[in-house]
């Protein structure tokens, strides 16, 4: 019974994301991303209709909410990071969206040891992953440039990280970005400066995300 349940609760879930994806208009699995080639419209009975023109507040609550979609964070951990990014020199939204790429889950999926972000989480949560030789169990653990993260040497041998140590996410994961020194084969990848807002392959107009939370 209980491989039925989880197999019911990983149904529900990949449902769940794909339906997600087609009311945000972005692909946040790779199974959402083709449903989305097939569907490219919202879901529900009136997702085919030209919807009326949203409000400058819907636009804005909008973009806030495909931004923390492609990250799976809470809103209170958004409002956190956002209130950082604000202190920070620079433009607001860029800092932002560097700082949450600097989430060790974030870095997992980008390295190539995860096919999505909740699978990038999941490694992380049940200690498989490690920085600087030590477990981090906290999917939100900032990692600074210059740390190595790489898969615990006892974890090495499971399938999936065979899989990612084959580049078996290579098709539906983007290019490694120029922050990130990887070597896959080793299952360990360096973050070698921050993130620029520019390289980082997240779909967000960042200044309407800045002014969602300005304007609360």
């Amino acid at each position: 019974m209980k491989p039925e349940r989880n197999h019911v609760s990983t149904t529900s879930r990949t449902r769940s994301q794909t339906r997600l994806s087609r009311s945000l208009g972005i692909a946040l699995t790779p199974k959402a991303a083709r449903y989305l080639e097939k569907r490219p419209y919202g879901p529900g009975q009136h997702g085919r209709t030209k919807r009326k023109s949203d409000s400058d507040y819907a636009v804005r609550l909008r973009e806030k909410q495909r931004l923390r979609a492609q990250y799976g964070i809470r809103e209170k951990q958004l409002q956190i990071a956002f209130k950082e990014a604000r202190r920070q020199d620079g433009l607001t939204g860029e800092n932002l969206v560097e700082l949450l790429e600097m989430r060790l889950d974030a870095l997992v999926l980008r390295a190539g040891f995860a096919r999505t972000t909740a699978q990038a989480r999941q490694l992380v949560v049940h200690r498989h992953i490690l920085v600087d030789g030590k477990i981090v169990d906290r999917p939100s653990f900032r990692v600074k440039p210059g740390q190595l993260i790489h898969v615990k040497e006892r974890s090495e041998g499971l399938e999936p990280f065979q899989v990612a140590a084959a580049g078996g996410h290579a098709e539906v994961l983007p290019q490694v970005p120029g922050y990130l020194e990887v070597e896959l084969d080793k299952l360990q990848a360096r973050l070698v400066r921050r993130p620029k807002r520019a390289e980082v392959p997240v779909t967000c107009e960042v200044q309407l995300v800045v002014e969602y939370y300005s304007g609360r």
